[in-house]
């Protein structure tokens, strides 16, 4: 899923070369990666006040709006929870079935479940909500949602889904996180109505908490929601979210106990986080991860030589040992080694690093005419990374220029507004629909290199629609081989989206993407 995120999600790649007296050679592996064993803390306690430290502020509550908020979640409970295993459960709806191979999907609503404002969650609620996604092309969840054919109610707690085509794992557009664009966030039609536009910043859902204040830049506090649909829950009495845009005060932050819990996007947090005997860990690598993006539709990188030539250029032993504690969960496909959907013929497409080679096909283009020297778009924080790159393109002949924005610009206009030559960004996902369709589709909402191959439209399209598990996976594993031979992204490190908390937040459920459940979250003190 889109830890897309986000992930998530989100920020992109690393920290800071000094890491903090931690590190070694010992390889990261995932620990908790989904949270806590919920059944061995014990019995929650009630009250008190979780502090979070997020690498970010927040743009929008708006499901329709792209962009990272972890605060989302609390807000509004998903109708859908894809589980660890991909597996799609009833969360805040009952059940979601289709009866004839995923062409027709049912939804039924739990009944007397209201919005934080006391007005129902029925029907005509997730009419209006998934409507606005059909009508916003800019949706993170469009894509799914333009497969919707017609939506009826035969009564208040039923949602009838008519598909322009058979869709196997329709379902799972309704358990994601909020990053990567769901259906299954709903947000208060009387808020709706009230707010119009700017209900991104005054949000009502059916989630365990509901939004009390909001200075932007500075913090942001949930309360518990009295008309909580879980009985008893949620278990915390507040939350204060802070965003701490700066990777080492972020770190610093939860190591000397000023917040609970921080959202770490860096190797350099992870390390640290893991070396701390006071403190949680919960991380998983994923699918994808941190890679470069190439605008695949402007030179030089709409000529796979030079994407090549970026590839077999960077050095990711240096990379490592510079920019990652020498601790670097590297990668060279989309799939990690451990899914069922990677080959080892995806990897060994894939081109190592070979300077001289770099330089033949660098010299070669500019024989013909062309210009390898481009500019590297990418956020302030970093700055040493665009150094290291700067470094290693002008060992193979390229002059690097770099240009830095803040998290939030950087996101909107760059990123999604297509204004770059080669970025970088951290896109993790635990299953691969919708997380490889929205990195890889013609229309895939984290498509910002505007990559199309109708060969991997079809494999991914019938990835989505077929009910049959081994089909499914040749189809991903198509895909995947297809796309290092494409070299559509430049892959080269999973991703280290952490949770890091003090030993006594208890209740821990997440996403590789760091998005969370908070109904179950609480303090033991």
């Amino acid at each position: 899923m889109l830890v897309l995120a986000l992930c998530a999600a989100l920020a992109a790649a690393c920290g800071a070369a000094d890491n903090g007296g931690v590190g070694g050679n010992k390889p990261i592996v995932a620990v908790n990666p989904y949270g806590a064993n919920l059944a061995a803390e014990g019995v929650p306690k009630r009250g008190g006040t979780l502090t979070i430290g997020e690498d970010r502020e927040i743009v929008s509550f708006d499901p329709t709006v792209q962009n990272a908020n972890p605060a989302a979640a609390a807000v509004y409970d998903s109708l859908m929870k894809v589980e660890p295993d991909g597996t799609v459960a009833p969360f805040l709806a009952e059940s979601m079935t289709t009866a004839d191979g995923g062409r027709t999907w049912t939804l039924k609503l739990r009944p007397n479940v209201a919005f934080s404002d006391g007005t129902p969650l029925d029907a005509q609620a997730v009419v209006v909500n998934v409507q606005r996604h059909i009508d916003k092309v800019s949706s993170p969840a469009h894509q799914a949602a333009a497969q919707i054919a017609s939506m009826t109610t035969p009564d208040p707690l039923t949602v009838v889904f008519g598909l322009k085509t058979a869709l196997g794992d329709f379902s799972t557009n309704f358990g994601g996180a909020f990053f990567g664009g769901t259906l299954g966030m709903i947000v208060s039609p009387a808020a709706l109505k009230q707010y119009g536009d700017q209900i991104g910043s005054h949000p009502v859902g059916a989630g365990p908490f509901m939004l009390v204040s909001w200075v932007r830049d500075a913090k942001l506090d949930v309360t518990r929601n009295p008309h909580y649909w879980q009985p008893n829950m949620p278990y915390l009495d507040n939350i204060e979210f802070r965003p701490i845009p700066d990777t080492d005060s972020r770190s610093a932050s939860i190591q000397n106990g000023d917040v609970d819990m921080i959202f770490g996007g860096y190797n350099q947090e992870l390390v640290r986080g893991l070396a701390n005997p006071n403190l949680n860990v919960y991380y998983g690598p994923g699918n994808a991860g941190e890679f470069l993006y190439f605008n695949l539709h402007n030179a030089p990188f709409d000529n796979r030589d030079m994407r090549e030539a970026i590839v077999r250029g960077i050095d990711l032993n240096a990379l490592s040992a510079s920019q990652y504690n020498n601790q670097m969960v590297k990668a060279d496909s989309l799939f990690d080694a451990s899914s069922p959907y990677h080959t080892a013929a995806a990897s060994a497409e894939w081109p190592t690093f070979d300077q001289a080679k770099a330089t033949q096909l660098v010299d070669a283009y500019r024989a013909g005419g062309g210009n390898p020297d481009f500019v590297f778009k990418t956020t302030t924080t970093r700055q040493a990374f665009a150094e290291f790159l700067q470094a290693q393109m002008a060992a193979i002949g390229i002059h690097v220029t770099v240009q830095t924005y803040d998290l939030a610009q950087f996101s909107s206009s760059v990123l999604q507004g297509g204004d770059f030559q080669l970025t970088t960004w951290v896109g993790p996902f635990d299953n691969p629909d919708p997380g490889a369709s929205r990195l890889l589709h013609s229309g895939g909402n984290g498509n910002y290199g505007k990559y199309a191959n109708p060969q991997v439209d079809q494999w991914l399209d019938d990835a989505a629609a077929t009910q049959d598990p081994a089909q499914r996976t040749k189809d991903y594993q198509q895909v995947e081989l297809q796309v290092n031979k494409d070299l559509v992204v430049d892959f080269f490190s999973r991703s280290y989206l952490s949770t890091i908390t003090k030993k006594d937040v208890k209740g821990m459920d997440r996403f590789l993407s760091r998005d969370m459940w908070f109904a179950g979250t609480w303090l033991d003190r």
